[in-house]
């Protein structure tokens, strides 16, 4: 019984690492969003606020790691009422969004590196260089929280689903009504 203690310790312990670790890389990732604009004589000035995709960022950013700040406290606390499905069902919903906002993110990266010729969309980075540099540096602090998130996702499946014993084999249940 002391190993079984030891290692959902352990756990506790990742768990809790990872959330506090997506704590920073959510900040840092939205306040490098809303700091990031660039001024060019030709095209004029480019920030956050115009590319809804940065937008939508930020919103799932501030979400990812105020519900991480609430779950590393709530982690804790001993009297929260079955924590287990409350962090199994926030975690999957928190990975969903940052990842659903990844793919944008990174679409729209690309269209800034690339462009898009079929609709005549030229690339942008070659005349807001800097903007696109933190763009890049944006979308790896987002991956990385996405992965811890995949890796909260993990646990907290894991922990919920140890609660309960898994269900019979057909044959099983032949053999014990009998």
């Amino acid at each position: 019984m002391k190993i079984l203690g030891e290692n959902v310790d352990n756990l506790k312990m990742l768990d809790s690492s990872l959330r506090l670790i997506v704590i920073p890389l959510s900040l840092s990732s939205m306040w490098l969003t809303v700091t990031n604009h660039q001024d060019n004589e030709i095209y004029g000035k480019l920030e956050f606020s115009n590319l809804k995709g940065l937008n939508f960022l930020v919103s799932i950013s501030a979400i990812a790691a105020g519900y991480a700040l609430v779950a590393v406290i709530s982690i804790w606390v001993k009297n929260l009422v079955n924590k287990a499905w409350i962090f199994f069902v926030c975690d999957q919903v928190v990975a969903y969004l940052m990842m659903a906002c990844g793919g944008s993110f990174g679409e729209l990266v690309y269209l800034a590196y690339n462009g898009n010729q079929k609709v005549t969309w030229s690339e942008a980075c070659s005349s807001y260089g800097r903007f696109c540099g933190r763009l890049n540096l944006i979308l790896v602090l987002h991956s990385i929280a996405l992965f811890c998130f995949c890796v909260l996702s993990l646990i907290s499946a894991f922990r919920l689903f140890t609660r309960f014993e898994p269900p019979l084999a057909s044959k099983e249940v032949r053999d014990e009504s009998t």
